[in-house]
């Protein structure tokens, strides 16, 4: 039985957007806290969860949009606790992946104010469920890069120099927040040998009702993907041609039946480029 305190900062992992995915401590947490800070992309479901006489600020910062300054947020998770209050901070996915926890525990460090992280299912493995994947698999994949295609600054995705070394044919890569340059990506990854043939998918807004997703290889990666509303997730990698191969996938909808032939059922690669947008509702 999870038992809030009073005083104490929870930084707790809200998931891709189902309200299903949360953690029962997370839940519990969410229902018990007097002040939740939240991100842009905590979806209403989840906030609705919280407690009526709670109070919810929404702290977002959505591509370059600021609500409130970092050093605010600080303010507001110290200020609060030092008030005595049950304080939730809730992150979009897990805490700990690209959501600033680094720059919020340093400050509850300095502050001296107690805290705790609670995970949550991040957006790489929300998507992999989407589309019916594996990240890894031992005959094709033995590791998962995690990477962010957005930076403080103008680097590239990855150091031009770390690419090659850390990207392979038997790499996984999940980018999260890939933007819409994917000529910048798709440029970086074949200048480090990766096949153009290979698989990729870009999945919207997973695990919500307005989940969908777009199929295509490496090579033909597109400049602008309009078609899908942000959050994104890419994902690339030849553990996802299982789910082409596989033929439960185009009963079950995650791939669209007008698919190639030879990527449904026979070859390893998509020998003749594509890309095929699907839209899934998740409503009844």
């Amino acid at each position: 039985m999870t038992t809030i305190a009073r005083g104490k900062v929870y930084f707790v992992g809200a998931g891709p957007g189902d309200p299903e995915l949360l953690t029962v401590k997370a839940a519990a947490l969410v229902r018990g806290a007097e002040i939740i800070l939240h991100d842009d992309l905590v979806t209403p479901a989840i906030l609705a969860l919280a407690a009526p006489q709670s109070m919810a600020i929404n702290v977002g910062k959505r591509c370059g949009a600021k609500k409130i300054t970092q050093e605010q947020i600080h303010e507001l998770m110290i200020s609060s606790a030092r008030r005595g209050m049950s304080v939730v901070r809730l992150k979009s996915g897990d805490p700990a992946i690209f959501g600033r926890l680094g720059e919020e525990i340093d400050a509850l460090h300095a502050a001296g104010v107690p805290f705790e992280i609670v995970p949550g299912v991040t957006a790489a493995l929300a998507a992999a469920s989407a589309v019916g994947a594996s990240l890894t698999d031992r005959r094709k994949s033995s590791r998962v890069l995690l990477a962010s295609g957005h930076h403080a600054d103008e680097r590239k995705l990855l150091a031009s120099a770390d690419v090659a070394a850390l990207v392979h044919e038997d790499t996984t890569l999940a980018i999260y927040m890939p933007g819409h340059d994917f000529s910048r990506i798709r440029k970086e990854l074949l200048d480090a040998a990766l096949p153009p043939e290979t698989p990729c998918v870009i999945v919207s807004r997973a695990s919500t009702p307005d989940e969908s997703m777009l199929w295509t290889t490496l090579g033909q990666l597109e400049e602008d993907v309009s078609v899908l509303e942000s959050p994104t997730v890419l994902l690339i990698g030849r553990t996802l041609e299982n789910v082409a191969q596989h033929a439960n996938a185009s009963q079950s909808g995650l791939v669209p039946p007008h698919l190639p032939t030879d990527f449904l059922y026979g070859e390893q690669h998509l020998d003749s480029p594509t890309t095929i947008h699907l839209k899934r509702s998740l409503t009844p």
